[in-house]
């Protein structure tokens, strides 16, 4: 698996170690407990140790990985851990959404349309790492036209890991064929009735409704 290239675009060496590190570290490939060496690491992807540590600062920072004497633990991602960013989640958009409705800028619809064909396009493609960046960007899209500062500083602060995860759960997706994807689709669709109906209260039960439902996809996926 790879990440989507729109992702990794512009990116240094070192987010690029730590992209590839994190992936593996919430798939499970590289296991809670193991022990990370710089200079192992560096060796595998052909660098210096440089943008390992790097890396390493990064993961440190996002809590999956600790920083110790004998080198770089890893912690993992627990299911405590996967709830309470979708909780992150689901408070940033609810709020994000149900301002919007009562402000809706003239062309947020159309930009999230957008997104939505090249969904369609991704599905009938079988690029279920192109749909997950353009799932990503369809609330990323969102949370930027909301235009809140601190709100987009949080979003920030985990948008690396949800992206990791949304593309393990895409990937899961993909695998039970094009009805469980249209019905993804489908899920974005309504966000976006929502978001046209200006009625917050509509807004929030749509939003509600589908962080409920990715929540249990996602544990369906670990």
């Amino acid at each position: 698996m790879r990440y989507p290239s729109a992702w990794l675009q512009g990116s240094s060496l070192g987010e690029l170690i730590v992209s590839d590190l994190r992936l593996q570290i919430i798939d499970g490939t590289i296991p809670k407990g193991e022990i990370l060496s710089e200079n192992k690491i560096a060796a595998q992807f052909n660098s210096s140790r440089s943008p390992v540590r790097e890396a390493f600062k990064a993961l440190s920072n996002e809590g999956l990985i600790s920083l110790e004497r004998m080198g770089a633990v890893v912690l993992g991602l627990s299911s405590k851990d996967k709830d309470e960013l979708y909780d992150v989640r689901y408070l940033i958009e609810s709020f994000v959404q149900e301002n919007l409705a009562k402000q809706l800028p003239y062309d947020l619809l159309t930009k999230l349309q957008q997104i939505i064909d090249k969904m369609e396009l991704s599905m009938r493609h079988s690029d279920f790492i192109e749909f997950a960046y353009l799932d990503f960007q369809f609330h990323e899209t969102i949370i930027i036209e909301a235009n809140h500062t601190r709100i987009l500083h949080l979003w920030k602060s985990i948008r690396q890991i949800i992206m990791t995860l949304l593309l393990l759960t895409t990937e899961e997706i993909f695998s039970h064929g094009e009805e469980r994807i249209q019905a993804v689709i489908e899920k974005h669709h309504k966000l976006m009735k929502g978001l046209a109906s200006k009625d917050p209260e509509i807004v929030a039960n749509e939003v509600r409704i589908y962080f409920s439902d990715s929540r249990q996809t996602l544990h369906k996926t670990f």
